[in-house]
């Protein structure tokens, strides 16, 4: 169970207990307010603080602190309700809840999205205060008018009054609604708990305090909850609805109804009206002017802004550059603006009453009309960019011009329910456009943007506010040795033809552009997620055979990727981490795709610092050998040790073997640094042989090693030189790289048995290897890795997959070692399957030799 929910899980078993009589109400009750209460509180402030050092601001934060004050208000309430006697506990109870509610509404009503200003706030009070008064004042009504003190009756009006404004607030929200609907439940939670406890102050009855209870400690919880939401993207605001308009009347009119139908209803019964039935009758008078007044205010405020948007706008499409069109779902123009004479020599005569389309090009016509109606059929859905028409426009002088419209779908504002056109003429524009861009940003052999047009589009898009993409560079692997092998003219035809496969394969708003030589780019607008499906599919299709005249031609290729978004580094920074990761998916191997991050520039520059110091590694003495104790785990004994390389470079520091190997295969001096540690190894294997004859030495393999042609004849000779029988050394290969080259493996693990030499498999169960591959693999033993000896077999009741692979290696004449022994039940579930060799952590760490000597010489016990 997470320690979050420790807290309320123990509060619940306490007021379990209350109920069932193990515990006595108030104890169960008080320890669970304090228990549940306290966390609730605790985890409110901690949302506000980490949104205060988020934002260095007290706006956003104030609400959830807060409702933690409230929380820790309500708690101490109910404790005081508790510890004092019944003749203040009254006095404390409502004293509580009034202040609670207050705290409880100040913090909803400071939520994000709640009320973000004076008035909006001061509506929600005004209406809370109508519907909490309406609501009080029937139910004061209802039961027939029976006196209450004037302190619980000033109490209930308050908290009335407070819940109703929480629950107006709360569905008002325009951001973050789930949050603020939960923050709004657990307020109004908390105040009912509340009520609970000034009902139990006045009768103590338990059963009041243990329900009332729970609320009081359910309400914080909830909240918290809610609090948590605001870590997530705000909810928009419903289309059209502003924070706060003329909404205040709706609200008041159904308590007003209520409020009305109690009061014939007491006349009807015979009960006459007191003097605090008749206040609280009143006090909805100032509610209602109030927000009278408001509304009064609006109106006028409003009407101002609206005189002086309607000026604004006439000056704007008067002086405008653009000819401004209002269209009706027919397509016909209803209004154009005065700047049409103007620009294009058009009356009002002309166009409004005509058809828009009709006043475009017949060649532009079909697009511009379908366009427009997708617009029309998609219901004002938001677009990611407003649609755009690019057509020819006949003027007032019968001549077309070449015009560029945009659309904004304003058919969801009442007063406008039209397309707005905005058209401008770009005649100039595009001509000259033309001539750019055909000198300029075209590669001139596959006819896509060149690189001066990748970084242009690139700085534009970063320049939109909010914009996202991706920045994709795709090099074709092999284009120098393709262009001397068969000439530039088939070189020049593949990046032709790669060219049109990649134009085939985009949209629209995506750009491919080619760099230079093999490599091209791809700008999309899509996301992560989408951008690098895209560079799958851009791998697919370029890695296919190129059918050219005379020849079928096999490339790879290479992709990388990097985000466009944020304004903190350059375009050609985005360009830069693209490559890097081309180039990380080349070192990966053929046919990658890679994605920039910080950590892969590290391990770009980590890589580069290890090839340029690998050369001649062995001749310095910088390599290192550590060995682990492998040990016969039902005697407790010492049986042989496994060589672990380390390369300790004065400027890297120490290059662990995940490192150092990839480097080493791919520069090819894996067969020198194998040799190194073979003949290092065997060397000290001999020195500890007079103490220790039976002592067997591991040592890992690579592929690349076994495909040496003189490898088992190099172990042979080693063997003989240091005088070490063959059947001491064990020679393994991890199982996750055995399937990039199985017949060399078994070939050379053949000849090395022969030899005399055991052979085994690393890492068994992380690879792919399968059971027909392993009978025929020449192995002595596989090595299981520690994680797996307690993991049980899938729908198998729980049985121990280590049992299943001793069973396997049994019927296949194979020796089950243990490794990555970490803990002692691996340990003990090792022995208790039969395992005899084993080697961890637990057991003993990889130590220098002169240590693991002192190690051979000392009893190994286990706990």
């Amino acid at each position: 169970m997470p320690t979050s929910s420790l807290l309320p899980a123990a509060g619940a078993l306490l007021l379990v207990a209350g109920l069932t009589g193990l515990l006595s109400a108030p104890v169960a009750a008080g320890g669970a307010i304090v228990l549940v209460t306290a966390q609730a509180a605790g985890a409110l402030i901690r949302r506000a603080l980490s949104i205060h050092a988020a934002t260095r601001t007290f706006g956003p934060c104030r609400g959830a602190g807060l409702l933690g004050m409230g929380a820790i208000a309500s708690g101490l309430t109910v404790l005081g309700v508790l510890s004092t006697g019944p003749g203040v506990r009254s006095l404390i109870a409502m004293t509580g809840l009034v202040v609670s509610a207050l705290v409880y509404l100040s913090g909803i009503v400071l939520l994000p999205g709640a009320a973000t200003s004076v008035p909006a706030r001061l509506r929600r009070a005004v209406d809370g205060a109508g519907v909490g008064t309406s609501l009080a004042f029937a139910a004061y009504l209802i039961p027939g008018g029976e006196p209450m003190p004037p302190g619980a009756l000033a109490t209930t009006l308050l908290s009335a009054a407070a819940l109703s404004v929480i629950v107006i607030t709360s569905l008002r929200v325009t951001t973050y609604r789930p949050a603020a609907w939960l923050c709004g439940g657990g307020a109004t939670s908390a105040i009912i708990g509340l009520g609970g406890i000034v009902h139990y102050s006045y009768e103590g009855n338990p059963y009041v305090l243990l329900g009332s209870a729970l609320f009081v400690s359910a309400g914080p919880l909830v909240a918290a909850a809610g609090a948590r939401r605001t870590a997530q993207a705000p909810t928009p605001a419903p289309p059209g609805t502003p924070e706060s308009v003329l909404t205040g009347y709706p609200v008041l009119a159904v308590p007003m109804l209520i409020a009305l139908g109690s009061a014939v209803y007491h006349v009807l019964a015979g009960h006459s009206f007191d003097t605090r039935s008749i206040l609280l009758g009143l006090s909805i008078i100032p509610c209602v002017v109030l927000r009278e007044i408001l509304a009064v205010a609006d109106i006028r405020r409003y009407s101002r802004r609206l005189a002086a948007q309607e000026a604004q706008f006439r000056s704007l499409v008067s002086g405008a550059n653009d000819l401004t069109l209002m269209l009706g779902a027919d397509l016909v123009v209803r209004w154009q603006s005065p700047a049409a004479a103007r620009l294009f020599g058009l009356s009002d005569a002309e166009v409004v009453g005509h058809s828009f389309a009709g006043l475009l090009h017949p060649d532009d016509r079909p697009d511009a009309v379908s366009t427009l109606r997708e617009v029309l059929a998609a219901e004002g859905a938001p677009a990611d960019r407003p649609p755009l028409i690019a057509a020819k426009l006949r003027d007032g002088y019968g001549a077309w011009r070449d015009t560029e419209s945009t659309i904004s779908d304003q058919r969801d504002v009442p007063e406008v329910n039209a397309l707005v056109v905005h058209v401008r003429d770009i005649g100039d524009r595009k001509h000259l456009e033309r001539k750019l861009h055909e000198i300029a940003y075209t590669d001139q052999l596959t006819g896509l943007p060149n690189r001066r047009e990748i970084m242009r589009t690139l700085a534009a898009q970063r320049a939109v506010p909010g914009h996202t993409g991706a920045l994709l560079v795709i090099e074709l692997l092999g284009m120098a040795d393709l262009s001397d092998q068969r000439g530039r003219e088939t070189a020049d035809a593949l990046l032709i033809e790669a060219g049109r496969r990649m134009r085939s394969l985009l949209t629209p708003d995506d750009l491919p552009g080619r760099l230079g030589g093999g490599e091209f780019a791809v700008l999309t607008v899509q996301g992560p997620v989408l951008a690098y499906a895209l560079g799958t599919r851009l791998l697919t299709v370029l890695t296919a055979p190129y059918q050219l005249p005379g020849t079928l031609i096999d490339l790879h290729v290479s992709v990388g990727l990097a985000e466009v978004g944020g304004s903190s580094t350059s375009i050609d920074e985005v360009l830069r981490r693209a490559d890097l990761a081309r180039r990380r998916a080349r070192q990966q191997g053929p046919d990658r795709i890679e994605w920039y991050d910080s950590y892969l520039e590290e391990q770009l520059v980590r890589r580069m610092d290890i090839e340029r110091e690998i050369a001649g590694v062995t001749d310095r003495g910088e390599l290192d050998l550590v060995y682990q104790p492998i040990l016969a785990l039902p005697e407790r004994a010492t049986a042989g040790v496994e060589a672990l390389l380390r390369w300790r470079n004065p400027t890297l520091g120490t290059v662990h073997p995940g490192e150092l190997l990839p480097v080493a295969e791919g520069l090819g001096v894996m067969p020198e640094i194998g040799t190194w540690v073979l003949s290092t190894a065997l060397r000290r294997l001999a020195e500890w042989t007079p103490a220790h004859p039976a002592l067997t030495l591991t040592v890992n393999v690579s592929p690349r090693e076994l495909a040496v042609p003189d490898f088992v004849h190099r172990v042979a000779a080693m063997l003989n030189a240091h005088g070490i029988a063959p059947e001491r050394l064990i020679m393994e290969v991890a199982e996750d790289r055995i399937p990039d080259d199985m017949p060399a493996v078994i070939t050379q693990f053949a000849k090395l048995r022969a030899l005399g030499v055991r052979t085994a498999i690393d890492d068994f169960g992380a690879g792919q290897a399968s059971l027909a591959q392993l009978r025929r693999m020449p192995v002595d033993m596989l090595k299981v890795d520690g994680e797996l000896i307690s993991r049980p077999v899938p729908e198998s009741g729980g049985q121990p997959l280590i049992d299943v692979i001793v069973g396997l290696g049994r019927r296949l004449g194979l020796e089950i070692v243990a490794e990555r022994l970490e803990t002692t039940e691996q340990v003990r579930e090792a022995v208790r399957a039969g395992l005899l060799r084993g080697q961890g952590f637990r057991l003993s760490r990889p130590a220098p030799a002169e240590r693991v000597e002192a190690f051979l010489t000392e009893p190994t016990t286990l706990s």
